[in-house]
């Protein structure tokens, strides 16, 4: 019988993240998008001997991913299914404090976007699901289908930054009940009046729904003041964002604590031309690194 290998997301950066946070033998690191786990197995495989990770993700689906991946690692490493709005009381129940260094890849990983099942992708006939986490109560199939014209309009502005939300909008609540992800990217690229281009029309609109219905801007803002607090003395925080929404957010929160952090790079890092050409994806992704004081 043939085996099929076990494909992985592409992990963004990851020469630079083991950089940005000075990844050194025996260090306690903490994972707060674990995803399949690429970033925490060459952290793990530079931090030994000695090392440990803490994993956390709200998608169960990419913990057990990557308790397949990482399982070689045995009990360096603990996988733990949240959202990083707990990671205080789960770093200290995992006896991971203080750390010596916290990630945070706010990306979407590939097996999210291809599964059909999710509807993470405007490219693919699916639910209007979008949750990271199953247990979560409101889908995007709710949003779309029962906020008023106004409220949807508020959300893919605010979310999307998409400057014809309410011509969005309007045409969304015409065509209920919407209930297919590539059905709803079909309504914004018919009705959005945008002219063909590189990037699909209904990008902002996907990225509102999903932050909508996952708290994201929430969750980040709590998840890294809980990271100051469980990061030790010259511990390190790297994020990495993928639009300006979460980026704006983590700029302002490195900036707003010049007594406990200090910035590292000044200027934001991007992927090299070399990784942009290996993984399209990685191409907006945007990597921050602070130290604490």
């Amino acid at each position: 019988m043939t085996t099929t290998p076990q494909t992985y997301h592409q992990p963004v950066m990851v020469a630079e993240v083991l950089e940005g946070l000075k990844v050194r033998a025996g260090g306690t690191y903490i994972d707060c998008t674990l995803g399949d786990g690429g970033h925490g197995n060459a952290i793990l495989k530079s931090s030994a001997p000695g090392g440990r990770l803490l994993g956390i993700d709200a998608d169960t689906e990419a913990c057990a991913a990557a308790k397949r991946r990482l399982g070689l690692f045995g009990d360096t490493v603990a996988i733990v299914p949240s959202y990083f709005d707990s990671l205080h009381a789960v770093a200290h129940a995992s006896s991971c404090v203080p750390s010596d260094g916290v990630l945070f890849d706010l990306g979407l990983s590939s097996r999210q976007l291809d599964a059909e099942d999710r509807g993470f992708s405007f490219q693919r006939e699916g639910p209007l699901d979008m949750r990271f986490s199953q247990d979560a109560e409101v889908t995007a199939e709710q949003l779309v289908n029962e906020l008023d014209e106004e409220e949807l309009a508020n959300v893919i502005y605010a979310y999307g930054e998409e400057r014809r939300s309410r011509r969005i909008a309007k045409a969304i609540v015409a065509s209920r009940p919407v209930t297919d992800a590539k059905e709803l990217a079909e309504i914004v690229r018919r009705y959005s009046g945008y002219p063909r281009g590189r990037t699909h029309p209904a990008t902002r609109t996907f990225q509102a729904l999903r932050i909508a219905v996952n708290d994201e801007i929430d969750r980040l803002n709590a998840g890294l003041a809980q990271a100051l607090d469980v990061l030790g003395k010259g511990g390190r925080l790297v994020t990495i964002s993928y639009h300006s929404l979460e980026d704006r957010e983590i700029k302002r929160f490195m900036g707003s604590a010049p007594d406990s952090l200090r910035v590292v790079n000044k200027k934001v890092i991007r992927p090299s031309k070399e990784e942009v050409a290996r993984n399209r994806r990685s191409r907006s992704a945007k990597l921050r690194v602070a130290e604490r004081t």
